[in-house]
This record gives C-alpha cells, structure tokens and sequence, in this order.
C-alpha cells in the first residue's frame, strides 16, 4: 500500500490562522505577530493551498471563519498550546540528566510524598522528578510511568511492587462540630458523613469492623480525594473516615479531633512499584530504595 506524504504546515501558518481567527483581522493579526500584513494573509493563503479548504469568507463587511476553518481551529488551538506547555517544560528542566516520571495518589503525594522528596532532589541533583496523580492506580507500562505509588493489595500488571506500611483508618471531626454532635455511635445517622469518591467504602468498612451496618453509611457530602474530605472536615461540615495518617498533623495541632477511639485495622497497604523490566534502571532503583528507606523510617 503506498503511504501519502504528510501534511505538516508550519508553524508560523498555523499561528497566523490561530491570530486572524482570534482577531478576524489580517491587519490585527499581523500586528500580534510583529509581521506585515501581507506575510500573513501569504501564509493563510498557502495553508489554505496545503488542506485544499477554504477556512475564511472573505467580504467587505469582514471575515468569518468557514466550517472547515471552525473545525480546525479547535485542533490548531490545542497543537499550539501543547507546543507552548512542552517549550515551557524543556526550559524548566534545568541541569537535571534524567527525568523520573513519578505517578502518586493526590493526597498521599501531598501529604507524606512531597514533604519528604525534597531529601531525595538534595541527593539527587541529576534527577528531575515528574509527578502525575490520579486516584486510582496507575497501569505503569500503558501511561508511560517510571514509578507508582498507591494504595491497594499490592497487584500491578507487570510490575514489582514493594509493600511501605499498613492505612489504619480513624474517624476525624473539628473540635467545632463535635461540640454539637452526639458522642454514642448507636445515634450515628444523627451526624453527616463526609464521604470519599476514591473509598467509597471507607464508612461501610469502618462500621462493619464494629459489627455495625447502618442503613446510611452511603450518604453525605462527596468529595474525589482524602484531601479534600479533610479539608471538609477541616471546616466544620461533618465527619471524615481516612487514613490516620493524613489527619495526623491537623490532629497534633488541635484543628481535628475523633470523636470516637476506634481504629480500623488497614485492609489494604501504600507500595511503590516499578515495571519490572525496569527494576534495575539506576533511577528507578534509586528512587524505589530511598522511598523503602523513607517509608522504614
């Protein structure tokens, strides 16, 4: 089968259509771009030429763009700003050899990741670390990941996965809304449960370990991250289920409390993983033995 050539306007036609579509002016557009206003209606013209369409009407009243000019300027937007974000991240790269794709959970990397990586960037000034978050666990191999960091029961498609430590759960509240909450658990529907989008089973597990089964264990105000349950929690809007240890800081300082003792056992741990046919890359390695080291500590 015989392939076609490919169509690759420059980069300077694609900016110029973006500019007179922006501004519906060759003249305004021109001025944009620090170009006369014949460079660009040339470069218009010969984009035009290239995808055998016309993409503006061209009248007296002014320009419009044509339906083919509206569909491609959606694509030509988003080729622009992908080329701006990726100049942006060369230019922040620095000094750094390699880079370390990191993807983490979003409050996990807040809250216990970040703190502690900069102990890892001192040491390792030759590695730029890249994190991406998601609240589910990331396939290491299809999103192009180096290193993943999550919660579950330690299963990755191939991938070595290292087990950091167990997630007792615990139940937190601000000092504010306790003093207005019953303290019996027999009269639990009575408070709002704050609820987690990535755990939506943290109430139902955490009573059931209490050989509870309340019939509202699913209702409350929902939120995507652990973060943001703490953050509601924070501010007085009910009660949150989570891992103690993103409450810990908020608990020392007297800004959550629990409004019960109960500590429910973790069914499920943290792990670093990494592929596994990238395990003894040096800055994987590197990376996955200062975060065992981090997580012994």
């Amino acid at each position: 089968m015989r392939v076609g050539k490919n169509i690759l306007p420059s980069m300077t036609a694609l900016q110029c259509f973006e500019a007179v579509a922006r501004r519906m002016s060759f003249t305004l557009a021109a001025h944009d771009l620090c170009l006369t206003q014949g460079a660009v209606s040339k470069q218009i013209a010969q984009l035009e030429a290239l995808l055998h369409q016309q993409l503006f009407h061209r009248s007296p009243q002014g320009l419009l763009l044509t339906p083919a000019g509206k569909m491609y300027l959606a694509d030509v937007r988003q080729i622009l700003n992908q080329v701006d974000i990726s100049a942006r991240y060369v230019m922040g790269y620095g000094k750094a050899e390699e880079t370390l794709s990191v993807a983490v959970q979003p409050t996990f990397g807040a809250c216990w990741l970040i703190p502690r990586l900069g102990h890892f960037m001192r040491a390792n000034p030759d590695i730029q670390v890249v994190t991406r978050s998601d609240t589910r666990p990331f396939d290491l191999v299809q999103a192009r990941i180096d290193i993943s960091l999550f919660y579950g029961n330690g299963s990755l498609p191939g991938a070595d996965c290292h087990r950091l430590f167990d997630a007792p759960v615990i139940a937190v509240c601000s000092p504010q809304y306790l003093a207005q909450a019953l303290e019996q658990l027999e009269l639990m529907q009575e408070h709002t449960l704050i609820q987690c989008s990535s755990r939506p089973e943290i109430w139902r597990d955490w009573f059931a370990h209490q050989g509870w089964e309340p019939m509202d264990c699913y209702q409350g105000p929902r939120f995507d991250t652990f973060t943001m349950c703490l953050t509601a929690a924070l501010e007085g809007l009910g009660i949150a289920a989570m891992p103690a240890m993103f409450a810990q800081t908020a608990l020392q300082q007297g800004l959550l409390v629990q409004p019960w003792p109960h500590v429910q056992p973790s069914e499920g741990a943290y792990f670093v993983a990494c592929a596994s046919d990238c395990a003894e890359v040096p800055k994987v390695k590197t990376f996955v033995q200062w975060v065992l080291t981090q997580a012994a500590a």
